[in-house]
């Protein structure tokens, strides 16, 4: 009975140690005899007992590891504490047992001295913003010395980067000072387009009241001609018909009495002003001579 238990547990023990079932995304790398044999993929597999060993198990997924802040200092002598987060994957299970004994700790240093190196080749006003060019030399130089450890750096990730407190300060006012330029800039320029709108309306109303006043007087010299027109219209119009009223019957006779009547009138005028001193004719057959003398005139006109 001893026997047959001893026999079972053996048997156990052989079965544990041949069958192997590797998880889903792992690979695990198998010794026969303290040399590497072969690397087991995910599902069943069988090794010799005592022959064969597990010697390293990977993990195949992608893995994040932070890199531990440092201080860089820039290639104009400023100090910087960084740090950040790399992202890699084991893509050789083999070399990655062979190729470094810690290949996680291999990455970890490379990927802070490579950081250093690359900060140190840029001004600190680069470095905020050339962030993707940073990541992406971190990555560049580390996954050339990680294809011998068969990890693949898939990408890097600046977390944090802090100036000192002076630098942070001097930062602060340089950019609080570029506002307060901005600002200024855009009320200037505010209040010239304020002037060049004012000057543009005070011209269009020059040129409104310009073209008003033109029209207003193109309108009172066509109005003024208009009853010098008419007044000389009326005045032909008027001769005209005293003209023809001299060719009817006892027309002179009555142009003799007006012309009596308008020199009596003058003379009544001008005796009326006391300040006027007024001399009388001695002979008033003057005035019948002037009447004469006007119905002449009159009568030469209507000969002609």
């Amino acid at each position: 009975m001893e026997i047959a238990v001893v026999i079972f547990v053996i048997a156990v023990i052989f079965i544990t140690r041949s069958i192997k079932v590797v998880p889903q995304q792992h690979a695990w790398v198998v010794e026969r005899l303290g040399k590497y044999r072969d690397t087991l993929t995910p599902g069943l597999n069988f090794l010799v007992p005592f022959i064969d060993r597990v010697a390293y198990k990977h993990v195949l997924k992608e893995i994040p590891m932070d890199i531990a802040s440092q201080v860089c200092i820039t290639r104009d002598n400023t100090q910087l504490q960084v740090d950040g987060i790399l992202y890699f994957q084991v893509t050789d299970a083999m070399r990655a047992s062979y190729g470094s004994s810690n290949y996680v700790v291999a990455i970890s240093q490379l990927a802070q001295t490579s950081l250093r190196s690359v900060i140190g080749k840029l001004e600190l006003d680069k470095t905020f913003e050339e962030r993707d060019i940073i990541n992406a030399q971190v990555v560049q130089a580390i996954d050339e010395a990680a294809l011998n450890w068969g990890v693949k750096v898939l990408r890097y990730e600046i977390k944090d980067l802090t100036p000192p407190k002076e630098i942070l300060h001097a930062m602060q006012q340089q950019i609080t000072a570029e506002r307060e330029k901005r600002a200024l800039i855009a009320a200037s320029e505010g209040r010239m387009q304020e002037q060049i709108n004012i000057a543009a309306g005070e011209r269009q109303a020059f040129i409104a009241r310009s073209e008003g006043e033109k029209q207003a007087a193109i309108n009172n010299a066509q109005g003024e001609a208009g009853a010098i027109t008419a007044v000389a219209e009326a005045t032909a119009r008027a001769i005209e018909v005293v003209a023809n009223a001299i060719r009817q019957p006892g027309g002179e006779q009555a142009v003799q009495l007006k012309v009596a009547e308008s020199a009596v009138g003058a003379y009544s005028k001008v005796a009326a002003d006391a300040s006027t001193t007024l001399i009388v004719p001695s002979n008033m057959t003057e005035v019948s001579a002037l009447i004469t003398s006007a119905m002449k005139m009159i009568q030469t006109q209507k000969a002609q």
